[in-house]
């Protein structure tokens, strides 16, 4: 299960960013983006960080994933289309072999959110 390894690395990430920043506000969610042909199983991965942020900075923190496909680029047809992962990674048209990826790679970081600090209520001078 290297979304384990994987969460660690994320976590440090974060968390060196995070200690960079003036105050270090909560952190409410983290953005990922997984690309479907990274083998990361996001289920697995939600999993892991649930469990290593237990009692860390990232303790109440959401991990939001947005999966992207697995496209792919056809030179001879000129034509992108989908493969099937583990089954067919030729071209469906002409079956030229798979040779230019255009999304389903990704494995990143889009952006945290902070957590709102409420404001104290001005009060009015007399």
């Amino acid at each position: 299960m290297h979304e384990t390894d994987m969460t660690k690395a994320l976590i440090m990430t974060v968390r060196d960013w995070w200690e960079s920043q003036p105050g270090q506000p909560a952190i409410e969610k983290v953005h990922l983006t997984v690309g479907q042909f990274t083998c990361v199983e996001p289920v697995s991965l939600q999993f892991a960080f649930d469990v290593q942020t237990k009692g860390t900075f990232l303790d109440k923190a959401e991990l939001v994933i947005r999966e992207t496909p697995l496209i792919a680029f056809c030179h001879p047809c000129q034509t992108e289309y989908r493969p099937e992962i583990g089954c067919q990674y030729a071209c469906p048209h002409c079956q030229a072999p798979l040779e230019d990826i255009r999304s389903g790679r990704e494995l990143k970081i889009d952006r945290v959110e902070y957590a709102e600090v409420p404001q104290p209520l001005a009060t009015a001078d007399p």
